[in-house]
């Protein structure tokens, strides 16, 4: 598998030079010519799942919310027992605060770790977004193979700032979309990853930012992607 413009052969730094031989067998025709946008070439239905790593610095955070929603209780219960008194306004008004913000950013962090829910689903009808717990299965947004004409790879950010580059895999729903990922600017990728530019709007919940967290890389996820529709990947991660 390999991550490439449709104009220029290109891959990016990480991506694989090859596509696997086992599985598919034109492996050395290019995306281009084995496979137009409405074209539909699934090789599978089974579902693969990408979802964010167990790690100890999420251990830790729910640990340390775990610890400040103790203490707002601490905080309530203070003021209650020292009666009438600003002071013990206060102390309740800040136990207060804190038990609602850090209570629900603990129920948050407890119940995504014991979901488990993927950020990103791959089968054999569509690409799914699910939606993020608490909010209901049925909240989760879906995008038909029908409709993908093209996988795009970009990179947002700056190397060697605070907080770097950043990776993002965008599943395209229309051809115009799909040119403009080849012909734009590479500083002008950066409408596919953020809202409320209208020209890109439709990618945008498409658009996901590939964390360090995730079981799977960008490389194995495209291929799971081509393995059920066979569309042109488009690589503007380094031009």
């Amino acid at each position: 598998m390999e991550i490439e413009p449709k104009t220029e052969p290109e891959s990016g730094p990480g991506m694989q030079t090859e596509r696997d031989a086992e599985t598919e067998p034109d492996a050395q025709t290019p995306p281009e010519a084995d496979a137009e946008p409405g074209e539909s070439a699934a090789e599978t239905g089974e579902p693969f799942a990408v979802r964010i790593r167990v790690t100890w610095r999420g251990a830790w955070q729910l640990v340390a919310l775990a610890i400040l929603f103790a203490a707002s209780v601490a905080f309530v219960a203070g003021g209650a027992i020292r009666g009438a008194g600003l002071g013990s306004v206060m102390s309740m008004v800040l136990g207060a605060a804190g038990l609602a913000l850090f209570g629900t950013g603990l129920v948050i962090s407890a119940g995504g770790l014991l979901a488990r829910r993927p950020v990103l689903q791959l089968d054999g009808d569509a690409v799914r977004r699910p939606a993020r717990w608490p909010l209901p299965r049925s909240a989760g947004r879906t995008l038909p193979w029908d409709e993908v004409t093209a996988i795009a790879a970009l990179r947002r950010g700056v190397a060697g700032s605070r907080r770097g580059e950043q990776d993002y895999l965008v599943f395209l729903p229309s051809a115009e979309l799909a040119e403009l990922a080849r012909t734009s600017a590479r500083p002008g990728l950066v409408a596919f990853t953020i809202r409320d530019v209208p020209s890109t709007a439709a990618a945008v919940p498409w658009c996901f930012a590939v964390e360090p967290g995730w079981d799977a890389t960008l490389p194995e996820v495209v291929k799971e992607a081509r393995r059920r529709r066979r569309v042109p990947v488009i690589d503007r991660r380094t031009k």
